[in-house]
């Protein structure tokens, strides 16, 4: 690894371009293995320093041998990327589109490389998580930092878009698939909707606003359709099992509204900007399952994923940071998020210092 070189998006380091000077745009995800010979190599960039047993990645493994070994979550983003190109070019803006993943090829390190290659010297990074927490935003702002050491002074600074969870264009792509869900139940006026989001530890969603923000575009989606009876539960959740997660989880959510007399239910996905692995096997195998046995009629809601608002969201994040017009949309009781994250704007909750501290 080369010397350190602080840059964007270290903690407080100040930028040596202009406010809204940006060479390119960067799509930043979570990556997916593309085959089962991918896959055990993936889990383990994923768990690298965690001290998961052999038999837990193995046991994921399994999940993925279901689907072929292949994640959709890389298909999934080259559309989106597409589908932001058309948008783009069709308001104006030319820069190119670069796509950089946590765990799994094109790792961000490749993608800085390339950028740095190409003259890239400033660029604007999409985060594909609507909402502030360590693992949806401060960690992938570690790997950026990291992946620049990789390449060294050449490598391109890095800033993002601003967390969306109350964007108009995010609820109204959500509350679209979720009104899509509901046409499919014959009792629509009646069923369930139950939003669902990624558990994290208990310790990092105190040191964050996950749960607040969860919560305000689950009600704001439930307002948009027209729904009352409604819920924000988890799902994925992972560790020690006696380390507390938020909760309820999903599949316990389902047999509590069973018993109370609910026989249709939504599920949407919320929390996940994409229909990746993780919402395939959670929600379309475990809780359709559980549904099954329970006797309850469930239809699970699309994620955002190319919906045109939600496409549209983007390149009006991307314009309010070029200085293209005056407005940052947000509907209900919060502001707009703000853009540069501040220093101590979720940490992992585990004690751990960032890369850059000190």
């Amino acid at each position: 690894m080369s010397e350190t070189v602080l840059k964007p998006p270290a903690d407080g380091f100040v930028s040596a371009f202009p406010d809204t000077r940006f060479d390119a745009i960067l799509v930043v995800s979570f990556g997916g293995p593309e085959g089962m010979d991918d896959v055990i190599p993936f889990l383990e960039n994923v768990t690298r320093g965690r001290n998961v047993p052999r038999e837990r990645l193995e046991e994921v493994a399994h999940h993925y041998e279901l689907f072929g070994g292949v994640s959709p979550i890389n298909a999934q983003n080259r559309e989106l990327i597409a589908a932001l190109r058309v948008e783009l070019d069709a308001h104006g803006i030319g820069l190119p589109i670069y796509f950089g993943n946590r765990n799994w090829d094109p790792f961000l390190a490749d993608t800085l490389r390339e950028m740095a290659d190409d003259g890239v010297e400033r660029a604007l990074a999409f985060f594909t998580s609507a909402y502030s927490s360590y693992s949806g935003c401060r960690q992938y702002r570690e790997d950026l930092f990291n992946a620049q050491q990789a390449v060294g002074p050449r490598a391109p600074e890095v800033l993002r878009t601003r967390a969306f969870f109350n964007h108009p264009g995010w609820i109204d792509a959500n509350a679209d698939h979720v009104r899509a869900a509901l046409a499919r139940l014959p009792g629509r006026d009646e069923a369930h909707i139950a939003f669902t989001a990624h558990s994290i530890p208990a310790a990092m969603a105190q040191a964050c606003r996950y749960e607040d923000q969860l919560h305000e575009s689950a009600r704001l989606v439930a307002e948009t359709v027209g729904a009352t009876d409604t819920a924000l539960v988890y799902q994925s959740r992972s560790g020690p099992p006696h380390v507390p997660w938020l909760e309820p989880d999903v599949l316990d959510h389902l047999r509590e509204i069973a018993g109370r007399g609910v026989r249709e239910v939504v599920i949407a996905p919320v929390g996940f900007v994409s229909d990746h692995l993780e919402v395939l096997f959670d929600l379309d195998v475990e809780a359709r399952d559980t549904a099954v046995e329970l006797g309850l009629d469930l239809v699970r809601a699309r994620s955002a994923g190319t919906h045109s608002v939600f496409v549209a969201m983007i390149r009006e994040l991307i314009e309010e940071r070029l200085g293209i017009g005056d407005s940052r949309r947000a509907v209900g009781r919060y502001a707009a998020s703000h853009d540069v994250c501040p220093v101590d704007c979720c940490l992992p909750g585990t004690g751990r210092a960032s890369p850059w501290a000190g």
